[in-house]
């Protein structure tokens, strides 16, 4: 068969020769008439049948979806939900700094001077001093040599484990760990091992297993856990990793701001120095008001991530104003640390309300996150919708986010409640579940809930 001339209808030629040789289907002169398969359309994968399954559950059983709701204005203590202000315990503006006149003016003052993007990476368009002088501020809050930003706080663990881990080493994280901190695992090609939450003696027995056919490891926790609303035990975690020879990455996302006496993180909590950890990371957009992710380690750690961490050398640079906002954030939670102890009183009068009422907090520990557990997905969704309708907004996290029976509802405290706004929720969840009880609705509630009547 004779090869056209043009380099493209060539090698078009030679694939579909190719193609046929592998199939046996006839000589290389029927190569034109391949039939190649058509392009599946998207409302035929397997994850859009599941989300049309849940949709058709939902509708079935009957409630709306809790998700995705729209805030008009500014979502803090309270929020404006389909034109109805409701109390909001939904937030990750846990120090309660997102509306601080300070931080905005911050913010303003940046995009004036700046511009509202950086127009490009940090590579290309290079540092802004706000850039710098956060980063600086985040090393000092760790004593660490160095610190690094990026864009997304979801990048920066994909990033960040991606970068410094390959397919000869293993990463050995906890069980509850965020999706972020998987995806970062799994598309790093290394090794995996996952061990029961917090428990020591499962890690340690994984590392005695396999530490020793891997050239890096990495452990991998977090600093406060965002379904459960506990902390790791760092002091152990420390030790395991000096044992082992592994790096250790603690995940402050929900930390920052609510964990240890003044709100400076997991490391506080415990009076363990912070530089026995290899790798802090934590996020912009919860107590530092503004949006994005940051690594906190050796002066070599964040070399290697400026050189070589994709989220960062590929990505578009912070926006000086979000870098402003974070910075003026950070300042005045070191300067005003009455807002972690209130935040921490808040989350201690949920917890000791809500058992007292009969309602399950799981592990929960008095910082900053609290969960409410029913057990049933459909209950979770429609408890949600009954305390919306008397104004409280608090989401449901449901299988697959949590195990199967593991359903709840997260309240997120910050250190704007006031212990009216607490004993208000508390008392309508009470209610609210105990009418779904009775209406025969789900079929996971507390035992301890069901004594109370």
């Amino acid at each position: 068969m004779n090869m056209p001339d043009d380099p493209t209808e060539r090698a078009i030629a030679q694939a579909r020769q190719a193609q046929m040789r592998r199939s046996g289907r006839g000589s290389p002169q029927a190569a034109g008439a391949t039939t190649w398969p058509k392009a599946t359309s998207f409302d035929q994968l397997p994850d859009y049948k599941m989300i049309e399954r849940m949709r058709w559950a939902s509708e079935t059983v009957g409630f709306a979806n809790p998700y995705f709701r729209l805030h008009e204005g500014h979502a803090g203590l309270r929020t404006v939900i389909d034109g109805r202000e409701t109390l909001n315990f939904a937030s990750y503006d846990y120090a309660g700094l997102n509306a601080d006149s300070r931080t905005a003016a911050a913010a303003k003052d940046a995009i004036d001077r700046y511009g509202v993007s950086p127009s490009g990476s940090r590579l290309v368009s290079g540092a802004r001093p706000v850039h710098l002088a956060l980063e600086a501020a985040l090393a000092r809050h760790y004593g660490t040599a160095a610190a690094i930003c990026f864009v997304s706080g979801h990048s920066t663990n994909t990033s960040t484990i991606g970068c410094l881990m390959g397919e000869s080493d293993l990463i050995v994280q906890d069980a509850l760990v965020h999706n972020s901190l998987q995806v970062g695992a799994k598309l790093s090609g290394a090794a995996r091992r996952s061990f029961a939450h917090n428990d020591m003696t499962a890690l340690e027995a994984l590392l005695i297993e396999n530490r020793a056919r891997y050239r890096h490891a990495l452990i991998v926790v977090e600093g406060h856990y965002s379904m459960d609303g506990d902390t790791p035990p760092l002091p152990q975690l420390i030790a395991l990793k000096r044992k082992y020879g592994c790096w250790l990455m603690v995940d402050e996302a929900h930390a920052l701001g609510c964990v240890g006496a003044t709100g400076k993180g997991v490391f506080e909590q415990y009076g363990v120095d912070p530089t026995e950890v290899d790798i802090w990371m934590g996020t912009l957009s919860k107590t530092l008001a503004a949006t994005g992710g940051y690594i906190a380690g050796s002066a070599a750690l964040i070399d290697l991530l400026m050189g070589n961490a994709s989220g960062y050398v590929y990505s578009v640079a912070l926006a000086p104003a979000l870098a402003a906002s974070a910075l003026v954030a950070l300042e005045l939670l070191e300067a005003e640390p009455w807002r972690a102890q209130k935040l921490q009183q808040n989350t201690a009068f949920f917890i000791e309300t809500a058992q007292a009422a009969g309602l399950d907090t799981g592990a929960a520990e008095p910082f900053s996150i609290v969960p409410v557990m029913v057990g049933d997905s459909a209950l979770a969704a429609k408890l949600s919708e009954r305390l919306l309708a008397r104004g409280i907004n608090a989401l449901p996290v449901v299988f697959p986010a949590v195990p199967m029976q593991g359903a709840r509802l997260r309240f997120f405290l910050t250190a704007m409640h006031e212990p009216e706004h607490i004993l208000a929720a508390i008392e309508a969840t009470r209610e609210e579940l105990q009418r779904l009880h009775d209406e025969r609705f789900g079929t996971a509630v507390s035992p301890t809930l069901l004594d109370l009547r």
